[in-house]
């Protein structure tokens, strides 16, 4: 059963999102995107977050493999998710927890991934 639900956006709120789960851990990632971003991500299936603004707001990045949809606000220039599909073939949306309202995130695990050797 999912308890809780986040709200979150971008700086200026054009790119504006709920997402359902339980933030039990988070992944800070060292390619070459997410370093320069600093994104703190939180993995949840794709069903479980719901845009709250058109989804045509948010602009998309693709690059190297272009398995993953980096968005960001084309306005404010945050990125706020990503959206790819995992082994397993699930839709999945990657939460920069950084967006999310009420989170602290000092109570969050941070598990390190090694993106770069990708």
């Amino acid at each position: 059963m999912i308890r809780n639900t986040y709200t979150g956006s971008c700086h200026c709120g054009q790119v504006a999102f709920e997402v359902k789960g339980e933030i039990d851990s988070a992944l800070s990632c060292n390619c070459s995107i997410c370093l320069r971003k600093g994104s703190l991500l939180w993995f949840v299936p794709r069903e479980q977050m719901k845009l709250i603004t058109l989804e045509d707001a948010a602009g998309t990045y693709m690059f190297n493999k272009h398995v993953i949809k980096h968005r960001f606000c084309p306005t404010c220039g945050i990125h706020p998710y990503g959206e790819g599909v995992d082994p397993k073939g699930q839709a999945m949306a990657a939460i920069n927890l950084r967006c999310l309202q009420g989170v602290d995130l000092a109570t969050i695990p941070v598990h390190e991934f090694n993106g770069r050797d990708m």
